[in-house]
């Protein structure tokens, strides 16, 4: 089984995903702000749980356009760079 973010994105409105959510939404606001980018892996890194929620938190981030992902060539999903959407 593989990771896809419509199965995922269900468990991010849980009580426990929201508050990985914010976690993961506040670190990266803080990495980006600081540094203008952030890789994916910084930005999940100091949580524990399932990866694939975490993952699915940052693609919320993403279809919510509070971050953008740079385009890059066959990157494996821990080196996804993101910065602000605006």
């Amino acid at each position: 089984m593989s990771y896809a973010y419509e199965t995922q994105r269900a468990r991010i409105f849980t009580e426990e995903g929201q508050r990985l959510f914010l976690t993961i939404r506040d670190k990266t606001k803080h990495l980006i702000k600081h540094a203008g980018a952030a890789r994916m892996q910084e930005m999940i890194s100091g949580n524990s749980g399932d990866s694939w929620d975490m993952i699915a938190c940052i693609d919320r981030l993403v279809e919510l356009g509070e971050i953008r992902e740079l385009p890059q060539e066959r990157c494996p999903g821990q080196y996804r760079v993101f910065v602000a959407a605006n």
